[in-house]
């Protein structure tokens, strides 16, 4: 055969794989409406473990390598529990055409939210004076729409959340109100003044990105803010979904979050950063790949991407950030004094101090 012959071959079999895609998807959505039928959970970890191994298994008799199968079930059952749990989300959702209001719903997360909610039967506007959201009726003042929506959702930039909280607690407001900040302590006053005032108030923080699809293995914090009622009908929200839901004292949020958001997100700036004023291209340096370069990178042209201003917001309103932030610097400054003082009993301890911590997280 020749040369054109052959990618034709491979161009009809690579139809083939997807029409059988598409037929495992559409199979799939069978199994969720069974499941849904019968009280069962969207993921079955045992079954998924029984699909991998049957998959790798079958791979090395066919003489494929088994991780080659493995990482292409993980995308078939990935892509077949986003489904599903849309699905559910669709068919469970409590919304049956309840208004919700989205504060800065053309933001990323603002806009996630407004999606979300829809795909739950309410009937979604936003309020943005930065435009208009495609789908959805919009309003560029919130304060000139009247107190009629069953929830209010603000995802407004952190610099101007508190305000509108603010502005809530003075002309009251009915339903559900909820804030999504990544740092909360800016708007413990505005939440308190609200549940003061009898307003049905809580605040969340979905620990995810606007383009995340499924919510497996995803976390959503919920805070108590005075109203403990609130706080379960906003958890009610992500019941049908598959989101790990955790709650925790408002008051102990930042200080968390100035570990697992700043100190992560300053990480890989630092990382970034020394790649760039390094004087080595990033091609060159792309090149030399090894396991552990590839995987920062990775992680660190994803951090690069994100919104330079919401991560100074997270940095700099955070009240304990600056505390993750020196103990940072004092590690990497503790790091270069031994290696350069040639101090190998010294870095032993550190590389097992960290093994011994690590192990702890299960």
């Amino acid at each position: 055969m020749t040369l054109d012959q052959l990618r034709e071959r491979l161009a009809a079999i690579d139809r083939q794989i997807l029409d059988l895609v598409a037929e495992r998807l559409a199979v799939s959505d069978q199994v969720g409406e069974v499941k849904r039928a019968e009280g069962r959970a969207t993921r079955d970890f045992r079954r998924e473990k029984q699909v991998i191994d049957s998959a790798r298994a079958y791979a090395l008799n066919l003489g494929i390598p088994p991780d080659a199968a493995e990482s292409l079930m993980d995308l078939l059952i990935r892509s077949s529990l986003t489904a599903q749990e849309r699905a559910r989300v669709r068919a469970e959702g409590a919304g049956q055409g309840q208004r919700v209001l989205v504060i800065g719903g053309s933001g990323k997360m603002g806009r996630w939210f407004a999606d979300f909610l829809d795909s739950q039967g309410y009937a979604v506007t936003v309020a943005d004076p930065a435009g208009e959201v495609a789908g959805y009726p919009h309003c560029a003042d919130w304060r000139t729409l009247p107190d009629d929506f069953a929830i209010t959702v603000v995802a407004t930039p952190l610099g101007i959340t508190a305000d509108i909280l603010a502005d809530l607690a003075v002309r009251g407001r009915r339903g559900l109100v909820f804030d999504i900040g990544s740092i909360k302590s800016p708007l413990i006053g505005p939440l308190r003044a609200l549940a003061a005032r009898g307003v049905h108030v809580t605040s969340i923080h979905p620990m995810f990105g606007p383009d995340t699809e499924l919510l497996s293995g995803r976390h959503v914090l919920f805070m108590d803010a005075g109203v403990p009622a609130a706080a379960a009908d906003a958890r009610q929200l992500f019941g049908a979904t598959m989101a790990q839901q955790m709650q925790m004292p408002l008051e102990d949020h930042d200080r968390l979050i100035a570990y697992v958001l700043g100190l992560s997100h300053a990480l890989n700036i630092a990382f970034f950063t020394a790649l760039a004023e390094s004087g080595e291209t990033a091609p060159r340096l792309a090149r030399l790949s090894s396991t552990t370069f590839d995987a920062q990178l990775d992680v660190a042209t994803r951090v690069a991407g994100e919104s330079p201003h919401l991560y100074f917001e997270i940095q700099k309103l955070n009240p304990d950030g600056l505390v993750a932030l020196e103990s940072l610097h004092a590690a990497v400054t503790r790091l270069a004094t031994i290696v350069r003082d040639g101090d190998e009993a010294a870095f032993v301890r550190l590389m097992e101090q960290g093994r011994d911590y690590l192990a702890t997280r299960a």
